[in-house]
């Protein structure tokens, strides 16, 4: 009894951290820091890329304007329009 005790414990805790490990899946993206305002800024990783990123409260470390930075970010959906399929 003990050892299926033992057994599921394991299984448990494999399947928490498979699903934790895919919950905060984070990406990168490197470039040159063009805009800061109070929430948000910019970062140009070449003349046609540039992306805008959000901050909060959480989010580590100030960009300048003209810093080389790499963003570690997530993505993660904030609303969800279904349109039936025909």
């Amino acid at each position: 009894m003990k050892r299926l005790l033992a057994v599921c414990v394991v299984i448990l805790t494999v399947v928490t951290l498979a699903i934790t490990m895919a919950a905060t899946k984070t990406y990168q993206f490197t470039g040159v820091v063009k805009t800061v305002d109070k929430d948000t800024f910019s970062v140009e990783k070449s003349a046609s890329e540039t992306w805008t990123f959000s901050t909060d409260t959480g989010t580590k470390g100030t960009p300048k304007v003209g810093d080389k930075v790499t963003v570690t970010y997530k993505m993660v959906a904030t609303g969800i329009e279904v349109k039936p399929a025909k």
